[in-house]
């Protein structure tokens, strides 16, 4: 890993080392890091005079694109803080990111601009719009923009207490929350990912198609840079085109959520695909069943990594390496070991859980968030004073020091006195060999409180009535554990990074019922 004062050395880093060598990819276009490091200067200096001082947020709303990276870096030369907003909210909640975080000014993709315009009225302090591309009739074009400014680089003294990005929460409970991500922080996800996972050699290309406002996506790009990569930007997930990028360019690297990982295994164009230069699989930000990973592995033939963390732990904890991955070892549905410079605890009603014993994950590192965007109260409750952030998540260590998550706390179903969490049923449901997907939840029940209901997709062609996979999950996990119901869907609801909106979900079940638990 090079030697950087903070995070917009890492263009600066290369465009000295290694300017002609190409940085990002993005459809056909591509931009060596020289070109990168004069654009982001550009921007800076752009930012500069549109009066974005240091501190103040930016918004981005649109799709992936290279110039997200151009952007990114022009803040933090600027001294900015970039606040990408989910592209794939409705227009209130958008309108609430953008107003909550003060963004004064915001660079839009064009498929967005007409939601922005139609939000005016609703962000007065919203004054400089720019769109991403050329062609609209008010706005001017982000390369026109940013063209019309010096590529001197600002060269402004960054802090560890800069605010590098503000990534907010999904929202899937209650209104999103802004994560404020530091110069620090980053720091800390340098040295840990680049000592424990992120195994980048200059010139390899890194496929990034997670979305860019979330932690996965955005930091991916971020350290295929740091380690001088080829980043190649996905616009968003197409698994037909992504089986095509991994044989046009090389792709030695990718981060994939679970679910992308099914979708690819399931492709039509699969079997065809070369996935022969692909060396490393990063996977996580939801629970993966043993059938899928091992399905995966066979296919794939890479050396399979996952991660755990949060946006709150700029995407740090722990990590799965490859060789933790033979079958044989049982430790396939564990997250693995705390990653360097990350303690991890299980708390239960205020003390270390014992090995074994489900509880709270509590993770303790520098790479923990400065807090949430102004609401202290929501920092103080998530972070105590010895800096321990609690994580929401239910999980537990095993004998040999290995994390296994269960599911957040507020998923586990209580059904008589037992707790049930979802991902162990649906490990045994996704080994059915008819099912496609799964989800678990809790629904009202007169005699337990709540009963097992699972959601399920069939593979296409595929058989099976609810009494067979009831039984297939008899054989294999407790009584009390295995489905009551089953209910067939043709696909599961999801958020970005891949995670099953059990809310909606339950929602049918509990409507007009308070839910108790969790």
């Amino acid at each position: 890993m090079p030697d950087l004062s903070c995070s917009a050395d890492v263009v600066r880093h290369h465009a000295q080392v290694r300017p002609e060598a190409v940085a990002l990819v993005f459809q056909d276009e591509s931009i060596t890091y020289a070109e990168l490091d004069a654009l982001s200067s550009r921007c800076a200096n752009a930012l500069i005079a549109a009066g974005v001082r240091p501190g103040d947020r930016v918004g981005t709303l649109a799709r992936g694109n290279a110039d997200f990276f151009v952007l990114w870096f022009g803040c933090l030369k600027a001294g900015a803080c970039l606040n990408p907003v989910n592209w794939r909210l409705a227009s209130p909640e958008v309108a609430f990111i953008l107003k909550d975080a003060s963004c004064r000014l915001a660079v839009i993709g064009a498929d967005y601009s007409g939601m922005i315009e139609a939000l005016v009225a609703d962000l007065p302090d919203l004054t400089t719009r720019i769109q991403f591309e050329p062609g609209h009739t008010a706005w001017p074009g982000f390369r026109d923009w940013i063209g019309a400014h010096s590529d001197a680089d600002p060269r402004r003294t960054a802090q560890p207490d800069d605010d590098v990005i503000q990534l907010y929460t999904s929202g899937t409970t209650g209104l999103p929350k802004g994560v404020q991500l530091t110069e620090a922080n980053y720091a800390a996800c340098f040295q840990s990912a680049s000592t424990a996972w992120a195994l980048i050699d200059p010139g390899d290309s890194v496929l990034v198609c997670m979305p860019l406002f979330h932690v996965a996506g955005a930091n991916l790009g971020m350290l295929g840079l740091l380690m001088g990569g080829r980043c190649i930007i996905m616009r968003e997930v197409d698994i037909g085109l992504m089986l095509r990028l991994f044989g046009e360019h090389g792709v030695r690297h990718a981060f994939l959520a679970p679910a992308i990982i099914n979708m690819v295994l399931q492709h039509p164009e699969q079997a065809q695909a070369d996935l022969s230069r692909l060396d490393y699989v990063y996977y996580g930000a939801s629970p993966i069943s043993e059938e899928v990973l091992t399905q995966a592995q066979a296919r794939f033939g890479s050396r399979f990594m996952q991660l755990y963390g949060l946006t709150e732990t700029i995407g740090g904890g722990a990590y799965l390496p490859p060789e933790a991955h033979d079958p044989a070892l049982g430790k396939l549905r564990s997250c693995g070991r705390p990653s360097p410079g990350y303690e991890i605890r299980i708390r239960i009603d205020g003390r270390d859980a014992e090995v074994g014993e489900v509880g709270e994950i509590e993770i303790r590192s520098p790479g923990v968030m400065k807090g949430y965007w102004n609401r202290p109260d929501a920092t103080a409750q998530s972070i105590d004073a010895e800096g321990w952030f609690r994580s929401g998540d239910a999980g537990f260590f095993d004998a040999d020091g290995y994390l296994f998550i269960h599911d957040r706390v507020k998923d586990m179903i209580v059904s008589g006195g037992e707790n049930v969490y979802p991902a162990e049923v649906e490990n045994a449901l996704m080994s059915h060999p008819a099912v496609a997907d799964a989800a678990v939840i809790g629904v009202p029940d007169d005699r337990w409180g709540e009963a097992v209901k699972a959601i399920v997709v069939l593979k296409p062609g595929a058989a099976a009535g609810p009494e067979v996979i009831i039984a297939h999950c008899r054989n294999l996990i407790a009584g009390y554990k295995v489905p009551k119901t089953i209910d067939f869907i043709n696909v599961l609801p999801r958020n970005p990074s891949g995670k099953v909106l059990r809310r909606e979900l339950r929602e049918p079940y509990w409507r007009g019922r308070e839910r108790r638990v969790g």
